[in-house]
């Protein structure tokens, strides 16, 4: 059995948390559904690469005849639209199921983030872990911060001026150019 190379599988109830987020809620109700969607990628593809968990965000297709697709995003994060007829609800608890039963090659950790108090019960009737949706937000507002923290306080040793930034055997030969 292949060992995982990220620390968790983060499920996420795609059309649970664009509902719960004022946001994205905003967003949606402002820009329509789709770029809602885009802001939710967009914002979780920053936050999994940085907290190294694999993430996958699920998205009812219940009410559009169309098959199940699934959509990269980078190497950490996927897109997963349900099949016809199927719910996010329906999807997770089966990776859930999977997940207890070890039936398929899974981090040894399985979030899942919803604010569903039914899909709560079940996610952790499984063994897995829940997040709610505010939770989620918190995490990625902290991540956010302590990332542009980071930056900040990178200290600019040298200056602003690109000479600064350059090699020594590359200055040396710009100096020999700029001397004849």
């Amino acid at each position: 059995m292949n060992t995982p190379a990220h620390a968790a599988l983060l499920l996420v109830d795609g059309y649970n948390i664009i509902g719960s987020w004022s946001s994205l809620k905003l967003t949606r109700d402002r820009f329509g559904l789709e770029m809602a969607r885009d802001e939710l990628i967009e914002t979780l593809i920053n936050f999994t690469t940085h907290q190294g968990y694999q993430t996958q965000i699920v998205f009812d297709s219940q009410y559009q005849k169309t098959p199940s697709s699934q959509e990269m995003h980078g190497p950490h994060l996927s897109v997963y639209f349900t099949d016809w007829m199927q719910t996010a609800d329906t999807y997770i608890e089966k990776r859930c199921a999977s997940y207890a039963r070890k039936t398929e090659v899974i981090p040894a950790r399985l979030i899942v983030a919803t604010s569903d108090r039914a899909q709560q019960l079940t996610i952790l009737g499984y063994g897995a872990e829940w997040m709610s949706a505010k939770h989620l937000a918190q995490a990625v507002e902290s991540n956010t911060y302590q990332r542009q923290k980071q930056h900040r306080t990178r200290p600019n040793k040298q200056g602003r001026l690109l000479a600064h930034s350059l090699d020594e055997k590359v200055k040396e030969k710009f100096s020999q150019w700029r001397h004849g």
